[in-house]
């Protein structure tokens, strides 16, 4: 039996050396300070305890480094993942209710077993499926509902909704209400992220500052900022004066168990499963293939969803959210240096350090902040260009990616996927029907 074919590690383990060692040690490091308060940030957006971002990022690290096909991607929770989590088990059951952690704990595992039978079947090739017009679309709108979602906590209101004319109107309608200390910390976060994300690295490129030193000071900002606010906070007590904050995180491994389907109609989530594998498919793979062209690399569709089954199964079983490969984290991960996937493994274990002793340090980390972090992370994803140069060279396109973005705007984010396959596949059957013919 030829044990690379399901297990890839034995591949990069068998020329394993004591330099790439350090290497991948020391890009753990980094991504593990990085990717603290970005778990803690989507695990928020998600509507799930702080401590379960936390949770998804350790042991499904770990599986995909022994399962995956790809030396750069990291893998955990993710905006647009963690967005459709919230939205599709707050269709189930209350978002306050006591079964909502069992219902996305859920979705985690049906996502993992579907991802390894079509793993199992071959089926890498349904990723052509969801066309790239689609995938822009749905991405540009959900990170428009991504950061409008994050203003209740930026501004201290209270209201909710998932889609934008809900979340406009409820935004307006307790505007008047804000809290002060809330929507300073939150300003200020969000215009620092922005100033040291795009303005700053402008600045220092002119003053020919080492690219280097560049990227490390956008790594580390969000990570400075949280430690600033989050020390505010506590030395003026701001949390007794209204300002939310994260609270007590338990510290402690995580609960490996079975996930229970009593009291809950999991026969709902079968449709949500589905789509948040195939768009957390799709998004690993084009992040996946990104860096495999980099270094002259090749990321296998069929393995990759063995490895991200494997991720989400794992996630489930220790208490976590479903998890993809992430764009930003693997950035991270690649330019800190790391040669393999014992990085991630590293990575694992260092957030589980984490979480074993330096919890209660985040207790006083206002809400605010990672509201902050949430949407300086999301605005980038509203893909302004692809829609001007899809409108110029092909109407078509353009009109598929215009209903996806409408669908998801002002109906749900499984009406946009959905009626984006839909209109994708009709115009793709439309134009087969008509093929061009030169004589």
């Amino acid at each position: 039996m030829n044990l690379t074919r399901y297990f890839p590690i034995f591949h990069w383990l068998s020329s394993y050396r004591l330099s790439t060692f350090r290497q991948d040690l020391m890009a753990a490091f980094v991504v593990t300070i990085m990717l603290v308060p970005q778990s803690l940030a989507y695990a928020l957006l998600a509507g799930v305890p702080a401590q379960v971002g936390l949770y998804a990022s350790i042991i499904p690290l770990i599986l995909y480094a022994v399962f995956g096909s790809s030396h750069a991607l990291s893998v955990g929770p993710v905006a647009v993942i963690s967005l459709m989590t919230a939205t599709i088990s707050s269709s189930i059951v209350a978002a306050t209710g006591s079964d909502y952690l069992t219902v996305v704990i859920l979705l985690a595992l049906m996502s993992g077993i579907m991802l390894v039978l079509m793993g199992l079947l071959q089926l890498g090739f349904l990723a052509n499926f969801l066309s790239h017009s689609v995938m822009v679309g749905f991405i540009t709108a959900s990170a428009l509902i991504i950061a409008l979602s994050q203003l209740k906590l930026i501004f201290g209101l209270n209201f909710s909704g998932n889609t934008l004319p809900q979340l406009l109107q409820g935004f307006f309608t307790h505007l008047s209400e804000l809290h002060l200390a809330t929507t300073l910390i939150g300003l200020v976060s969000l215009a620092l992220l922005y100033l040291v994300r795009s303005l700053l690295p402008r600045w220092l490129t002119q003053k020919q500052v080492n690219k280097n030193l560049t990227g490390t000071v956008r790594r580390f900002a969000p990570v400075v900022i949280i430690v600033l606010t989050t020390g505010i906070v506590w030395l003026f007590e701001l949390d007794q004066q209204g300002v939310a904050v994260i609270g007590t995180i338990p510290t402690g491994l995580p609960t490996f168990s079975f996930p229970v389907f009593t009291s809950i109609n999991w026969q709902p989530l079968l449709l949500g499963a589905l789509l948040i594998s195939l768009i957390g498919f799709i998004e690993s793979v084009s992040v996946g293939q990104t860096f495999a062209m980099k270094k002259y690399e090749r990321i296998d569709p069929n393995q990759e969803l063995l490895g991200l089954g494997m991720a989400n199964i794992g996630a489930a079983l220790s208490g976590g959210m479903p998890v993809t490969g992430g764009f930003s984290r693997s950035v991270v991960n690649q330019d800190a240096g790391a040669q393999t996937p014992a990085a991630g493994i590293f990575t694992g274990v260092g957030l589980l350090v984490v979480i074993l002793w330096f919890t209660p340090w985040l207790s006083y980390l206002p809400l605010a902040t990672l509201a902050a972090t949430i949407v300086a992370a999301v605005l980038p994803l509203i893909d302004y260009h692809s829609l001007q140069y899809t409108w110029r060279y092909d109407k078509a396109d353009f009109a598929v990616m215009l209903f996806t973005i409408l669908f998801t705007l002002f109906q749900s984010i499984e009406s946009g996927i959905i009626a984006g396959v839909v209109l994708s596949m009709a115009l793709h059957f439309y134009r087969t029907s008509k093929p061009h013919i030169a004589i």
